[in-house]
């Protein structure tokens, strides 16, 4: 496994319909979650934040497009892309979807296969390493499909913990990953382990990457955790 399976969230009032997109992104590896109305979708996006949503117009207690408003006005998940289904394929209807911040449209009945697809676009865009992108950073590049890290055209030998590492950093660099956030990405939620493990991970990661010479690209940010440059 290159990196911790990307989360798709599903958030569908139709069962029958849940399980079919479960089944299928659980095929292509991702973890998925499910909510049957748009209350349940926002408690669960705050308690296990997904890579991708999946969510339908019409649901029961809180609408998919005012779920939809509601994400893309809070800082920490106006990141995360929206993919909207619905049965309204009124013209006006996709651009206020669209307008209301989703990221795609589908419009029901729609075809798996092609859902599946604009899922990966996605994710190709929030978490390109899981798509089997390459990434680079300065003179750093990261080979998800081959598992392969080089710097300066030197290549560099990392575990797989230190790989998953160096991947969450190169998708966002700038970005400051708490000490938690990185323990979800690279370990699992399911797994426990000490956050001073990171510290332990990002020395030796750092330690590879300065090998043969070259600045330390890992900024440690005191108080919050680590970035990329």
């Amino acid at each position: 496994m290159l990196s911790q399976q990307p989360h798709v969230l599903i958030v569908e009032d139709e069962s029958a319909q849940r399980e079919v997109l479960s089944y299928n992104l659980g095929s292509e590896g991702y973890r998925t979650s499910q909510a049957a109305d748009g209350e349940e979708a926002l408690l669960l996006v705050e308690e296990d934040l997904p890579d991708v949503i999946v969510l339908d117009w019409m649901l029961p207690s809180v609408s998919g497009i005012e779920v939809c408003r509601q994400l893309k006005a809070r800082a920490h998940t106006r990141g995360v892309p929206i993919i909207m289904l619905s049965a309204r394929s009124e013209e006006g209807d996709r651009v206020r979807g669209l307008e209301t911040g989703a990221d795609d449209y589908v419009v029901k009945p729609y075809s798996v296969s092609e859902l599946m697809a604009r899922v990966r676009t996605q994710l190709r865009r929030v978490r390109p390493a899981t798509v089997g992108e390459v990434l680079t950073y300065d003179d750093i590049t990261l080979d998800a499909e081959t598992h392969r890290v080089s710097r300066a055209d030197q290549q560099l030998k990392l575990g797989p913990t230190e790989f998953r590492l160096l991947s969450t950093l190169m998708e966002k660099p700038g970005r400051v990953w708490s000490r938690e956030q990185l323990l979800d990405r690279v370990w699992g939620r399911d797994i426990y382990v000490d956050t001073r493990t990171v510290d332990v991970h990002v020395g030796r990661l750092r330690k590879v990457l300065c090998k043969n010479g070259g600045a330390d690209p890992v900024r440690t940010v005191r108080g919050s955790g680590y970035a990329l440059g």
